[in-house]
C-alpha cells in the first residue's frame, strides 16, 4: 500500500488547478501530493473548450500563459433568442478563447510536473473509502492511502458516488458536432464571432444552441452543440438534436454528415453536499453552471478554493473538512455559482415566447448588468482574496 498525504483524483482542470495553487501556496507538501488520471495525456475530452476572461484571470495567477496553446478569440459573443439578440464584445480584448479540451489539460499538466507535482496516467480509480484515519483508495495500480482525497473526477467521476451515494443528483444532457468551414455562402461576419442561441426554450429544452470557430490540429473549424440543463424533463420535448439540426440546416450544413457525440454535466446545486470527512470534490464533481453549462472557469475557481480548505485542514490537523461547504458557498466562486443557479430557473422555467424575446431582444441593458455583476468578474475578486479566509 502506497501512502501520500494529498491524493488528487482526476487530472482535468480542477484537479491540476488544486495541485498548482497548493504548489504555489505550500511548496513543502509538493512531495506529498500524487495525483492519478484515468487516460494518459493527450487525453480525449468532449468540450467545447470555451475560456472566459476569469479562467485566463485565474491561470494567470498561478503564472500561466494560455496563449501558448493553439487557439482562436472570439470578437464577439451573441446572446439571442431566434437570431437577433444581445452583442457581447470586450474592447481591446477577445470576448472567448476557444481551446481544445486535450490540449489544454495536457499543457496543464506538463505545466505541474514542471514544478515537481506528480501525475500517473493510465490508473482506474475503484474505490474510495474514508474512514476515521484517512482514506483508501482502491484502484487499478493497487491501493493507496491518503490523509486526504480531492475528487476531481467529473461528473461520471466514482468519487461522489463512493461518498455521497444518496446526495440528489442534477444532470444536465449536451451535443456536440465539428465541422469544416462553409464555403456555401455563411456570412463572413459569423466565423470569429460565438453565437448562442435560446430559441429551444419554449419547446422544452431548457438551454441553448451554439456555434463558434476553433481549431483542430491547427485547421479552422466550426464547433457546433446544443445544451439543456434538464430544467423542463416534466414537459413533453423535441429528440434534443433537433434545434441543433435546425440551426445547423439553415447556415447550409447537414448534421447527418459529421459526428454527433454527447455526455452529460452534473450541475452545481447550492443545498448538496460537496465534502465528506477526509473528502472533498472540486468541478463538475461538486457542479458546473447549470446556467450554460460551463466547466473550465469554475473548475480553475474550485482548484483556489480547494486549495484554502486543505491548507487550513493541515494547519489544524483536522480533516474533516467541515468548513469547505461555507468557503465555497462565500467565495466569488460560491456567489457566481448561487447565481447562475437562481438565473437559470429564471430563464429556463418562464418558457413563454414573448418572455424569451423580451429578455434577449428588449431588456438588454438589464441582461448586461446583472451579467457584469453576478455571472461574470468573480475571477478577479476570487484571486485578490486570500487563500485561508
Amino acid at each position: 500500500m502506497e501512502e501520500k498525504d494529498i491524493l488528487i483524483l482526476g487530472g482535468g482542470p480542477a484537479g491540476l488547478s488544486t495541485a498548482l495553487y497548493l504548489h504555489r501556496l505550500r511548496p513543502d507538501l509538493t512531495p506529498r501530493i500524487l495525483l492519478l488520471e484515468k487516460e494518459h495525456y493527450p487525453r480525449p475530452k468532449l468540450c467545447a473548450g470555451g475560456l472566459v476572461a476569469d479562467a485566463e484571470i485565474l491561470l494567470q495567477s498561478l503564472g500561466l500563459d494560455v496563449s501558448e496553446i493553439p487557439h482562436m478569440d472570439v470578437k464577439t459573443a451573441h446572446f439571442d433568442y431566434a437570431g437577433s439578440g444581445l452583442a457581447i464584445s470586450l474592447p481591446g480584448t477577445h470576448a472567448l478563447r476557444i481551446i481544445r479540451r486535450d490540449e489544454l489539460d495536457a499543457w496543464l499538466a506538463a505545466k505541474a510536473q514542471e514544478r515537481g507535482l506528480e501525475i500517473r496516467t493510465g490508473i482506474t480509480v475503484r474505490d474510495v473509502k474514508p474512514d476515521p484515519a484517512g482514506v483508501t483508495v482502491e484502484t487499478s495500480a493497487g491501493t493507496f492511502r491518503a490523509r486526504l482525497v480531492i475528487g476531481a473526477d467529473g461528473s461520471n467521476g466514482i468519487t461522489r458516488r463512493c461518498v455521497l451515494p444518496n446526495a440528489p443528483i442534477f444532470t444536465a444532457r449536451l451535443l456536440e458536432v465539428l465541422t469544416p468551414l462553409n464555403g456555401n455562402g455563411e456570412r463572413p461576419e459569423r466565423k470569429h464571432d460565438a453565437y448562442f442561441d435560446f430559441f429551444p426554450v419554449p419547446d422544452g429544452i431548457a438551454g441553448y444552441v451554439w456555434d463558434f470557430p476553433t481549431q483542430v490540429q491547427g485547421q479552422p473549424m466550426r464547433c457546433w452543440g446544443v445544451y439543456d440543463s434538464n430544467l423542463l424533463s416534466y414537459v413533453k420535448r423535441p429528440p434534443l438534436q433537433a434545434p441543433l439540426r435546425a440551426e445547423m440546416a439553415r447556415l447550409g450544413y447537414n448534421l447527418d454528415d459529421f459526428e454527433l457525440k454527447g455526455h452529460p454535466i452534473r450541475w452545481f446545486d447550492p443545498f448538496n453536499p460537496f465534502s465528506v470527512p477526509g473528502v472533498l470534490l472540486v468541478g463538475d464533481a461538486a457542479g458546473a453552471d447549470p446556467l450554460f453549462g460551463e466547466g473550465i472557469s469554475l473548475a480553475l475557481g474550485y482548484g483556489f478554493v480547494a486549495a484554502g480548505e486543505v491548507l487550513e485542514a493541515f494547519r489544524q490537523d483536522d480533516f474533516r473538512l467541515t468548513g469547505y461547504r461555507r468557503r465555497l458557498l462565500m467565495s466569488p466562486l460560491g456567489g457566481t455559482l448561487i447565481a447562475r443557479w437562481l438565473i437559470g430557473y429564471l430563464v429556463y422555467t418562464f418558457r413563454w415566447e414573448w418572455f424569451q424575446f423580451l429578455l434577449w431582444r428588449v431588456l438588454q441593458p438589464v441582461v448586461m448588468l446583472v451579467a457584469w455583476l453576478f455571472v461574470l468578474n468573480w475571477g478577479k475578486r476570487l484571486v485578490q482574496r486570500r487563500p485561508l479566509s
